[in-house]
């Protein structure tokens, strides 16, 4: 990676801090591109990014994906040899109420990422999908190519059409890309609108914490350094159309989707566990039942990223959990133990 340059979307954001951390560190140039917009504290957003902005080789650039202006001008100023695609709105469960601000980002937005790498094509253009996209799905460990045509929210929807706009990027102008679906991604630095941080958060104040349904879900937990170290790996696997290992999914395209999970799912009364655990308190539980758009189960099958990479993610859910508490309560501490 040492002397590549590197444009990452969503750079202020939770897995786009942690990426440009990675990256810098192992010697490369990150252009990061962020709105600081505020779906969420911006002030978290900024704290992220003034940490990617003291090192020497981050060029940070504030702007929105929609602008079509924007992402050209850097495409063509930069010349970027990787393009990590981050920048989205995310949660499920928003885009139940929030619909069309889905629509603007993760589907125009998209669509001008991929006109900029077509007029100027980068050496492999990586993007973010999510594993709600398998939906309906119970056919698990969940596999690459196996259907997932049965998204069960507008945010997977949004996910699953932007895989498609580039199965035809990368077919029509012969744009290497590869999809990546995380599967609940968790750490330090992470969402205040994600589980983490809302059990921890009430856990610590002796507020009850909302359970759905009564408590009988599993998820793929994901910890963001693994997640990131994969990225970083799988930007030197380029897929290729003639691809002889058959890793590539396309027949007519250099185009793949990898899953980027920790594929041991988690139940989440053992998720809630770890938190208390580490908390070193117990949690008031309030059981509630299944949200519309939420799925029973999530389980990633990392078998092509261990072809592609010889990786896979490792930390298990205590040692992860553990870092993500002393985080929440080192850096909330600073507001007297309560985020904004």
């Amino acid at each position: 990676m040492r002397d590549k340059t590197v444009l990452i979307t969503g750079a202020a954001g939770f897995i786009g801090f942690h990426l440009g951390q990675l990256l810098l560190g192992q010697g490369a140039r990150v252009i990061g591109v962020d709105n600081h917009n505020d779906y969420y504290d911006p002030g978290l957003k900024a704290a992220r990014e003034a940490q990617l902005v003291d090192h020497e080789n981050y060029i940070s650039i504030k702007g929105g994906i929609e602008d079509p202006e924007l992402l050209l001008g850097l495409f063509e100023t930069y010349q970027p040899h990787f393009v990590v695609h981050l920048a989205a709105q995310a949660g499920v469960r928003n885009s139940i109420e929030n619909p069309r601000s889905y629509t603007q980002s993760n589907l125009v937005g998209s669509f001008e990422l991929l006109e900029a790498a077509r007029a100027f094509p980068p050496a492999h253009l990586l993007m973010a999908s999510t594993s709600s996209v398998y939906g309906a799905s119970t056919q698990m460990p969940y596999h690459e190519a196996q259907n997932a045509d049965l998204p069960m929210s507008y945010y997977a929807a949004t996910k699953k059409a932007t895989e498609a706009m580039s199965h035809s990027y990368a077919h029509l102008y012969g744009i290497p890309i590869t999809m990546f679906r995380f599967f609940t991604v968790y750490g330090p630095w992470g969402r205040p609108d994600m589980a983490p941080y809302l059990f921890t958060n009430a856990i610590l104040s002796g507020a009850p914490i909302k359970v759905f349904n009564h408590g009988d879900m599993m998820r793929d937990f994901t910890y963001v350094s693994d997640l990131v170290r994969a990225i970083g790996l799988l930007c030197d696997a380029i897929p290729d159309a003639s691809d002889e290992h058959h890793t590539d999914q396309s027949p007519v395209a250099p185009w793949r989707v990898v899953n980027i999970g920790n594929g041991s799912p988690v139940k989440l009364l053992n998720f809630i566990e770890a938190i208390e655990t580490a908390c070193g308190r117990k949690a008031q539980k309030d059981m509630y039942p299944m949200q519309k758009g939420d799925v029973y189960a999530t389980w990633a099958d990392n078998a092509l990223l261990k072809v592609l990479t010889g990786y896979v993610p490792e930390t298990q859910i205590t040692e992860g959990i553990g870092k993500y508490v002393s985080w929440h309560q080192r850096y909330y501490g600073r507001f007297n133990s309560k985020a904004p």
